[in-house]
């Protein structure tokens, strides 16, 4: 596949729009995100509305996709094959969650906050990025 370069343009526009809408929520705090997760605790509901949002324009963009014949900038749509619930999809979803609760970032608002400079959120993501490596060196081979 070959990558042209409005391709790369429309993706750098709609990543600053996703990095100035974390800003913009409150993502980017992960106090705030931390207390959105104490359901238990001191819950800070905010963040809901934020979730709410894009699950309403993902479901909007994916209902507008299914009836596209092509993308506009791409030969074919990338949706996801698989729809089995196995153990590696909790395991997966387990530590992504695990890493969120402790952490209080995701990757979205993790490389967003970079650009804040703490070094806190630069030990996170490189922590991320650790992982990624790794899963790549070593679990991604031994897919069936």
């Amino acid at each position: 596949m070959t990558v042209r370069k409005s391709q790369i343009i429309v993706s750098v526009g709609a990543g600053l729009v996703f990095g100035f809408g974390l800003s913009l929520s409150g993502m980017l705090d992960p106090i705030r995100v931390q207390g959105f997760l104490d359901v238990f605790g001191a819950w800070d509901s905010s963040l809901a509305f934020v979730l709410g949002g894009a699950v309403a324009v993902a479901f909007v963009g994916l209902r507008v996709g299914r009836r596209m014949p092509r993308p506009i900038l791409d030969t074919t749509f990338h949706f996801p094959v698989s729809t089995s619930i196995d153990a590696r999809l909790i395991a997966g979803s387990a530590l992504f969650g695990l890493g969120w609760g402790l952490g209080g970032l995701c990757p979205g608002p993790a490389v967003a906050s970079l650009s804040l400079g703490l070094w806190q959120t630069w030990l996170f993501a490189l922590a991320m990025l650790a992982g990624m490596i790794f899963h790549d060196r070593f679990f991604k081979r031994m897919r069936p």
